[in-house]
């Protein structure tokens, strides 16, 4: 049977956004990301990161470089009992991408990519999974893949989003709509 999951944006969301954060050293998480994640896995979810990751396609870093981070990052959330199930991400950018990453593709946020491979591949339930993001386009991505439910952190779209979304002002609201929603397994 298909399962729930918990799709999170990195850079906003999993850690604090300072703009194509590609080293260990500039590392900060957002307050709350650890508990959540357990909150989420304690209730038979599904946890997994969903990035756009236009700073490789702009050539300001390596793929080698994200993948160190990310290993790090699983590392330290495995650390707090909070495992993250995949991490998938997207390279390319069909504007400012160099050389192979200049393309449009189809995991790019706004476009749902990352998430239907998500259910591809750990076989969630998109209709009853959720995202957690920063931006319009993560709002967007959800609604595309036909997610249950989109939060999205205040903040950083000033101008407002258009897509029907919840707004919060710190993960400790999707965790408790988590510890209501769904039963504890």
């Amino acid at each position: 049977m298909a399962q729930p999951c918990l799709f999170l944006d990195r850079d906003g969301v999993v850690n604090v956004e300072i703009g194509y954060l590609h080293k260990i050293s500039d590392l900060e998480w957002m307050p709350g990301i650890a508990s959540l994640i357990r909150a989420a896995r304690s209730r038979g979810m599904k946890v997994a990161i969903v990035t756009n990751q236009a700073g490789i396609a702009r050539g300001m870093y390596t793929e080698e470089q994200f993948h160190e981070l990310m290993d790090h990052m699983r590392a330290e959330l495995r650390k707090e009992q909070a495992d993250v199930d995949a991490v998938y991400y997207c390279c390319h950018h069909p504007v400012h991408g160099q050389g192979q990453y200049k393309l449009e593709c189809d995991c790019r946020k706004p476009l749902p990519g990352m998430m239907l491979r998500g259910e591809r591949e750990l076989g969630v339930d998109l209709s009853t999974s959720i995202i957690v993001g920063d931006r319009c386009t993560d709002l967007v991505a959800g609604r595309a893949a036909g997610l249950e439910k989109v939060f999205l952190i205040r903040g950083t779209e000033e101008a407002g989003c258009t897509e029907p979304h919840t707004a919060i002002d710190s993960l400790a609201e999707v965790e408790r709509w988590i510890l209501e929603r769904y039963p504890e397994v």
